[in-house]
């Protein structure tokens, strides 16, 4: 690989690489019966129904029409909306000592997630671990959610870096594709040990 178009900058997503999300672990505490909570997980405060936050509509939309579909479940869905940082059960083991290391040697840092625009602030403020980041494009705030080609296009803007030249870090295979299709570098992420390998294979730290 010639040096233009090797990584020089990691960007990477949010949820589930650098911290753990799970709707159950909110809704376990206030659900008992097991049937019960998988049912409200499926069909009420669904990971599919939150997306909608992840694509910008607001939480003042989202929350009053999900109550009125479901009455009876109005507490749990407020609930979803006051009550969203108990969601995280902590970070991603491994992967921020990876961000530590990479920002010890001078490595750009950027984040490029799918993340409620309403939730964003109350959780950004928590973790500190952002603070060695550049920039954080927001899907949210974007109103526009991966693997839609425009945050990627939106993300290149605001990072003033060649695509050949950042490393997307990702869960999910189809937002890595769509950032390879752009001429992004590309790490399917699935343990920070794998992720370490990739990283000192592209001479990154």
């Amino acid at each position: 690989m010639s040096e233009m178009h090797k990584p020089k900058a990691v960007v990477f997503d949010i949820g589930r690489v650098i911290i753990q999300w799970d709707l159950r672990h909110l809704f376990a505490k206030l659900i008992d019966d097991e049937e019960e909570l998988d049912w409200f997980l499926a069909n009420v405060v669904s990971e599919r129904w939150h997306h909608q936050q992840d694509e910008g509509r607001p939480l003042v939309e989202m929350v009053p029409e999900r109550k009125r579909q479901f009455p009876e479940h109005a507490a749990l869905i407020e609930a979803y909306a006051t009550r969203f940082n108990e969601t995280i059960p902590g970070p991603v083991p491994g992967t921020h000592a990876l961000i530590r290391k990479l920002d010890a040697v001078g490595v750009p840092l950027f984040g490029l997630s799918n993340f409620g625009g309403d939730f964003w602030d109350a959780f950004h403020a928590d973790w500190p671990v952002f603070d060695a980041f550049r920039d954080i494009v927001v899907s949210g705030h974007e109103k526009c959610a991966k693997p839609d080609p425009e945050i990627y296009a939106i993300a290149e803007a605001r990072f003033a870096i060649p695509p050949q030249n950042l490393l997307f870090v990702d869960d999910k295979e189809d937002n890595i594709a769509a950032a390879r299709a752009r001429g992004w570098h590309g790490h399917v992420f699935t343990c920070a040990n794998a992720l370490e390998a990739d990283l000192r294979a592209h001479g990154l730290i």
